[in-house]
């Protein structure tokens, strides 16, 4: 055959370019732009954006409902079972006069939790926020519509009967229920749907604690793995609607009233720190324990509906001597953090919340992690704070902000919910002079977190299941690289006339260029009419007498210069294609280089880069990772 002729493009290419073949002339047979395949544009906000957001309001509203109707429930089956009375008045079980028998009232509230476990679902065990995650991560953001009932009603019993736990993790994973199931009904993609998920969550929050910024941050922080206007935009209107409920109900207070605090002082400062070091390592024994306990669980020879029982045995006899740890226990955070309950009766009362509270969870019961946390860190803080102001009283700390930034550092330290602990602590105390010895304590405790510790407490559980959890926010390689930084290279093409016969046997030699796997197809003008792959040439049809321009199937798909890889690669998945012609949106039909998979690939060598080479930072900067020839 006649060898085809070699045209090299020099303009805008950069080197190991490639060669481009120009095949014999033809007519012009270039497609019009409009029928070129393109990347979509990309748009932070739609049409799509504004309709969530109005199902998020509404979804919010309905979880500030469902908050404030699972607090009666939970006052209800507490007058019911500790005070035998029908009633939803704000009672503490801790008030009781049953003596010996309150040993009886978790027990049997618990056997009702594993038959509903049992027969109902056994995805309301455990706190809300893991089993949440798991569907927003493996299952399309898709929650069993029986969670929504089974859940709250599953979480009242518990709590209700003295279950060391606090009401929000039950409310958090039903308003999720409330978004998923919305969101399972109505005609929308699984982002879409994952939105509605974390705005249902993140207003269950907010209806709990009237704490609208931090449930934003908890539900980018440990449901969404993302900052994205359409997701976050729906998540923060839900939490202020959510907000404004509580408000109608129970007005506009802080969650948890404390006197004014004072500036820290340098010293103090630098304890609140140190508190948040040892808090972390706190938050690492805390989560241990309850997975120790509740591989425990697993070994025994008995069924699982049945494990809760076991626990509210240890909750009731906790609760016999300590009973101020049964129940959900909202006052008794407002009380160490306040400053009325410190000292040793404290810390005695921390350690058994710490037992009840982990042995219970452990066996698999219904209920939420943040008060018992909130609680246990508040008392630690409070504790160390005392011990501080003791040996070193020239520090001028304060036992009030120790136990504030206790409360939020454990958090912190369990969830890895950093911003979210720290912006919590302070909208439900609406203490601003508590920021900074938050900001402190609160990274202290993340960055001993997560040296000493791999998962989280919410994680852990994920885990175990061999589940991959994401673990960092942050910018898309894909998306910052640029098409003309990796794609600009010269390309081999194939003109529309020539004889399939010939293409075959130029194929079949070792000629430059020959061994590659697709190929453009231009016109005598070198206007692209499509592309071709190998298969495509060689799939054993007859070849006698057809042209090229035979072979081309549709329209080609093609990708602007500056484009980013992340349109590229989107485009490459919607064709089902895995290289792309390189065009600029001056001249959409003229091919200035071509994109493959290994492209794509090459866009993460400069984050590898940014990540791993040390270099002093003084000089010019480091040019751009090199790409290979």
């Amino acid at each position: 055959m006649k060898k085809p002729d070699v045209e090299r493009i020099e303009e805008g290419l950069g080197e190991g370019a490639e060669t481009r073949s120009s095949l014999p002339v033809a007519p012009s047979m270039g497609p019009a732009l409009a029928s070129l395949r393109t990347p979509p544009i990309s748009v932070a906000v739609d049409s799509r954006t504004v309709l969530i957001s109005g199902l998020a309001v509404v979804l919010a509203i309905a979880a500030g409902l469902v908050a404030q109707g699972l607090g009666a429930l939970i006052h209800f089956v507490t007058n019911l079972a500790f005070f035998g009375r029908l009633s939803a008045q704000p009672v503490s079980p801790g008030d009781n006069t049953l003596g010996g028998w309150v040993v009886l009232v978790p027990v049997v509230g618990a056997i009702i939790v594993g038959l509903m476990a049992r027969y109902g679902s056994r995805a309301i065990r455990g706190h809300g926020i893991p089993e949440a995650m798991e569907q927003v991560l493996f299952n399309q953001s898709r929650i069993p519509p029986r969670m929504t009932l089974l859940k709250p009603l599953s979480a009242a019993v518990a709590i209700g009967t003295g279950g060391p736990f606090g009401a929000e993790g039950p409310i958090i994973a039903t308003g999720g229920a409330l978004g998923s199931l919305l969101g399972q009904v109505l005609h929308v993609t699984a982002d879409e749907r994952k939105a509605l998920l974390a705005a249902g969550a993140a207003a269950g929050m907010a209806a709990t604690f009237g704490a609208p910024v931090s449930a934003v941050l908890l539900a980018v922080e440990l449901l969404l793995f993302e900052f994205k206007p359409r997701s976050v935009i729906p998540v923060a209107l839900a939490t202020a609607t959510a907000t404004g409920v509580r408000i109608a109900f129970m007005g506009g207070e802080p969650a948890f009233a404390i006197p004014d605090l004072t500036t820290p002082s340098g010293g103090a400062l630098a304890f609140y720190g140190v508190l948040g070091l040892v808090i972390g390592a706190a938050s690492v024994v805390c989560t241990r324990a309850v997975y120790w306990l509740e591989d425990m669980f697993e070994k025994l020879p008995i069924h699982w509906m049945w494990w809760p029982a076991l626990g509210a045995i240890v909750v009731g006899v906790v609760g016999y001597f300590s009973p101020r740890t049964l129940g959900v226990g909202y006052t008794n955070i407002e009380d160490i953090l306040s400053g009325r309950f410190v000292g040793t009766a404290m810390l005695v009362f921390c350690a058994l919340k710490f037992i009840s509270w982990s042995v219970a969870l452990g066996s698999g019961t219904s209920g939420g992690t943040l008060a018992p946390i909130f609680t246990l860190g508040g008392g630690l803080g409070s504790g160390l704070g005392l011990l501080a102001t003791q040996l070193f009283p020239s520090l001028g700390v304060d036992v009030r902000v120790a136990a504030l930034v206790g409360m939020a550092a454990l958090f912190a330290g369990a969830s890895r919910a950093l911003l979210a602990s720290v912006v919590f602590a302070f909208e439900t105390t609406r203490q601003p002079l508590g920021l900074l010895p938050l900001l402190a304590g609160c990274a202290a405790s993340y960055l001993v977190s997560a040296l000493l510790m791999r998962h989280s407490i919410m994680t852990e559980k994920l885990a175990r299941r061999g589940a991959r959890i994401p673990t960092e926010l942050g910018a898309d390689a894909l998306g910052t690289a640029l098409v003309r930084d990796h794609g600009l290279k010269l390309v081999v093409t194939l003109q529309a006339d020539m004889l399939l016969e010939e293409v075959r046997a130029w194929l079949a030699s070792d000629a430059s260029g020959s061994k590659h796997q697709g190929f453009p197809v231009v016109s005598r003008e070198g206007e692209l009419m499509g592309v071709v792959t190998r298969r495509d040439l060689l799939d054993g049809h007859a070849s006698e007498g057809r042209r090229l321009r035979d072979v081309v199937k549709r329209p080609p798909a093609v990708v602007f210069d500056d484009s980013s890889l992340r349109e590229a690669a989107d485009l490459m998945m919607d064709e089902g294609v895995g290289r792309l012609p390189v065009v600029t949106r001056a001249r959409p039909q003229q091919v200035v280089g071509i994109l493959t998979r290994s492209d794509l690939l090459a866009g993460h060598r400069q984050r590898l880069a940014n990540a791993r080479t040390r270099e002093r930072g003084l000089g010019p900067a480091r040019p751009p990772a090199p790409r290979p020839a």
